[in-house]
């Protein structure tokens, strides 16, 4: 197959085209910011892969790469992601103005496009769990407001003739991220996690089950607009996850007595969202605070995969950071 691809700098492109690769016989092309450090993709290019540079941003780009490669399935992966130092006009140009270019040349070239969009649309803690799709799409920043924007530009292509599947992974974890669950295991490790005096279930994703159902999603023949949200097979409890953790660290339970009242973290959350007026922090008090997790049963029924339990899948992700 001759396949687009944006997004490989980041973890989950990176993985997804590595895991293309394995394939073998198909003719990748990437499309890579122009001012992205050659580093960052060289491990492609030296596979055979053809590294484009270009501004997603521009119509005009992405109509000549169109017209002068023919592409049986894109997967568009790349996006300013919640939390970074960008203005909101970048995020939405980025977000959702690139997807809407990138989809209508899918629709004009009859490519599938399978679009990266994240479990985000209903906030970051959901209003009902685990949400589907009826519950109620939460803009609770802006990352997540341009998640819910280019969905609806989507949809809006497939009353047209897009032949789209919208994958929306949960918070991913795997060698090489940095993201929540390496900060999480560094907290731990430093004696520094706070847990509220509740029970609160989280649901991650382990790399690897994002990006089988991103190959999948190419090869099966799927309703044109389904999403599927992609999550690791059953919540798990961040108590009982942080004891995991330390006990792999340290071998012993993190210490019961690192407990707060659920006041302390509102106070906290008060404070990120309307004092010092930073999504990344908010989120982040949210997401140790309060449960969030999704229904990955139409996912493994219309994908045919399956999912890990977070213990004791986890555990390669603590070796790691020991290691790094």
């Amino acid at each position: 197959m001759n396949i687009l691809i944006t997004g490989v700098t980041g973890f989950i492109g990176r993985y997804t085209c590595n895991k293309i690769l394995e394939e073998k016989n198909h003719l990748i092309v990437a499309l890579i910011r122009p001012d992205t450090d050659k580093r960052r993709y060289i491990e492609f290019k030296n596979k055979g892969v053809i590294c484009i540079l270009g501004n997603l941003t521009d119509p005009g780009f992405i109509k000549t790469i169109f017209k002068k490669y023919t592409f049986d399935i894109v997967y568009h992966i790349a996006a300013i992601r919640g939390g970074r130092n960008f203005p909101k006009k970048e995020y939405y140009e980025t977000n959702v103005n690139a997807t809407k270019y990138i989809a209508q040349q899918c629709l004009l070239h009859n490519c599938k496009l399978i679009f990266c969009s994240s479990v985000g649309v209903f906030g970051a803690i959901p209003k009902e769990l685990p949400p589907n799709e009826q519950t109620k799409r939460k803009d609770d920043n802006y990352y997540h407001f341009t998640k819910i924007e280019a969905e609806k530009e989507l949809q809006k292509l497939v009353k047209e003739g897009l032949n789209l599947v919208i994958i929306r992974p949960s918070i991913t974890y795997g060698i090489g991220d940095y993201g929540f669950p390496y900060n999480l295991i560094k907290l731990v490790d430093k004696g520094l996690m706070i847990l509220p005096m509740r029970d609160i279930r989280i649901n991650i994703v382990d790399i690897d089950t994002l990006a089988s159902a991103f190959l999948k999603a190419a090869v099966v023949n799927l309703p044109s607009g389904q999403a599927y949200n992609i999550a690791d097979r059953n919540p798990v409890s961040l108590e009982e996850l942080v004891s995991f953790i330390n006990y792999k660290l340290k071998n012993k339970k993190y210490p019961s007595w690192k407990k707060m009242p659920v006041l302390f973290f509102r106070v906290f959350n008060f404070i990120f969202k309307n004092i010092i007026k930073n999504e990344l922090w908010k989120a982040r008090i949210e997401l140790i605070s309060k449960s969030w997790y999704y229904d990955f049963t139409i996912a493994k029924k219309d994908l045919g995969i399956t999912s890990h339990n977070t213990i004791p899948n986890f555990q390669y992700v603590i070796d790691w950071y020991k290691k790094d």
